[in-house]
Parts: C-alpha cells; sequence; structure tokens
C-alpha cells in the first residue's frame, strides 16, 4: 500500500472516539520530541506513531545491538547495527505514512543542548526525555521549565520486574527512584526548583518496587531515593541504573514508555478541548 492510498481516519478513527473530534485534532498535528530512543524511547516512538501524531523529532546517536532486542520495539535480526532513530523512522513510515520524522544523530548533553534545542522545529507540543544520562536530564528539563510545552522525565526502569508498578507523578513527588531523585536534587542545588513548592511542572513515570540487583547477595536491595540524593553522581547513575548494568524486562520499560505517550496524548487532549 502507498502513501497516497492509506486510509488516515481508517487508521486511527478510534482517537476520535476516544478522545473527541477536537482532542484527537489536538494529537493529530502535535510535535512531540523523543529524547533516548531505546528501551523505553522506542515504545514512546511506537505509541505515538499508532496515534496519528503529525510529527516527532527522535534524538539518539546509538546503534541497535543484539543485546537491544529484549526490550527495544525496534530491535530485530534485520535491524542489529543500524542507527536506532533511522531504524525507528523506517517502522514509523509502516505505521503512520503520514508522520513527519526529523532525526538528530547526536546524544544530549549540557554542552549542546542549548544549540540543539534552537535547531528544533516549533512548536514543541511535548518533549519526552527517555535518556538515563542525569547531566542530560537536568538540561532538559531545566529548558522545560522556560518553554511551553509538555515534559515528561522517565526514571529508571533497570532493575525493575513487575509492569503493575509503574506509575507517575510530579518530581516533587516521586520516590523510590534514585535517578529522578538526582535529578530533583540539582535541580534545587542549581535553583530552578524552589524548595518551597509543592508542584513543578515536571510529570514523571517511576516505580516504587525495589531495584533487583544482580550483584548484591541479598536476593532485593531496595535502593533509598532520599540518602542517594546528595551521594551518588550522574556518572555511578549512567552505569549502574541503566538496562545495561541491572537486568531488564520488555513489560517493564514498555510500560514506562507507554505511560510517557498516554500522558501526553490525554494533556494535548484536554488542553485542546478548555
Amino acid at each position: 500500500m502507498s502513501e497516497s492510498e492509506f486510509d488516515f481516519e481508517r487508521r486511527f478513527g478510534a482517537l476520535s472516539r476516544l478522545y473527541g473530534v477536537e482532542g484527537a485534532s489536538a494529537i493529530f498535528r502535535a510535535h512531540v520530541v523523543v529524547v533516548g530512543i531505546g528501551g523505553v524511547g522506542s515504545w514512546v516512538c511506537e505509541a505515538l506513531a499508532r496515534s496519528g501524531v503529525a510529527k516527532l523529532t527522535l534524538i539518539d546517536m546509538d546503534h541497535l545491538a543484539e543485546s537491544n532486542v529484549n526490550r527495544q520495539i525496534h530491535a530485530l535480526t534485520p535491524t542489529i547495527g543500524k542507527a536506532k532513530g533511522e531504524a525507528m523512522k523506517e517502522r514509523i513510515a509502516l505505521i503512520n505514512p503520514n508522520c513527519r520524522v526529523v532525526l538528530i544523530d547526536d546524544f544530549v548533553t549540557p554542552e549542546n543542548w542549548p544549540e540543539m534545542s534552537k535547531t528544533l522545529d516549533l512548536p514543541v507540543d511535548a518533549l519526552i526525555d527517555a535518556c538515563d544520562q542525569v547531566k542530560a536530564k537536568l538540561s532538559l528539563a531545566s529548558w522545560a521549565l522556560v518553554n511551553p510545552g509538555l515534559f515528561v522525565s522517565v526514571g529508571a526502569a533497570g532493575g525493575k520486574r513487575l509492569a503493575h508498578e509503574v506509575q507517575m507523578d510530579d518530581l516533587l513527588s516521586v520516590t523510590h527512584d534514585p535517578l529522578l531523585a538526582q535529578l530533583r536534587y540539582r535541580m534545587r542545588r542549581q535553583g530552578t526548583l524552589a524548595k518551597s513548592l509543592k508542584k513543578s511542572r515536571i510529570q514523571c513515570v517511576f516505580s516504587k518496587e525495589p531495584v533487583l540487583n544482580p550483584w548484591a547477595k541479598s536476593a532485593q536491595t531496595e535502593l533509598d531515593a532520599k540518602q542517594a540524593e546528595p551521594l551518588l553522581s550522574s556518572d555511578q547513575f549512567s552505569s549502574d541504573l541503566s538496562c545495561h548494568g541491572y537486568g531488564s524486562s520488555v513489560s517493564v520499560t514498555a510500560t514506562f514508555g507507554m505511560c510517557a505517550a498516554g500522558w501526553v496524548m490525554d494533556q494535548l487532549a484536554k488542553l485542546a478541548q478548555t
């Protein structure tokens, strides 16, 4: 079937029956930026593509490896070795030929984000942070607080087995996630988040399930987020709390991604109806 032959209404009409015509229209014309196209971000892209989103900007510089197959939707035997962004773009074209996909072949860092953010086509209706680098998350969250649009920061999915424990809340209410605890700590330290605030405008995906540490003598070790705030460095987070360090389950990483995408779509629909 060619792009000209596919029926957008037939393919994505269920969204209008769920969100209403105005709500679905807001989703259909949205531009969403996804940072990190891995175990969580690939599922974010899948959900948004299958919901008829107009434009996706995908930011990642990694390539697919065989070890990604257990949790990343675009990791298949034919795609191993391919750039994650390219593999995701090809998959999106098969789902929604109308979706415009822009690839930025780079990793977000505090040094390059100011210039990278200037290259984004505006408006950006939502930014979803699905990376596991604390310094990058800090740059993205700080930018989101001073720019219009929705923002979701995803916590650590590594070492978790129970998809039904995944939940969402404001950054100031998140517990049991040292990655997001470190983000909160650093934002407060740099003055981006005042300690008197009750809400931060930063929506997060996280799980209260204790992290299963494969190196611990006991079967399970619960990481205390509050104690971790001032102690753990970003380097520890990028290696220890990523799926590369801990074990991973697609049921959890996919749930993290679906929660982030679902929240963004719900908010876009609500904003259109107010």
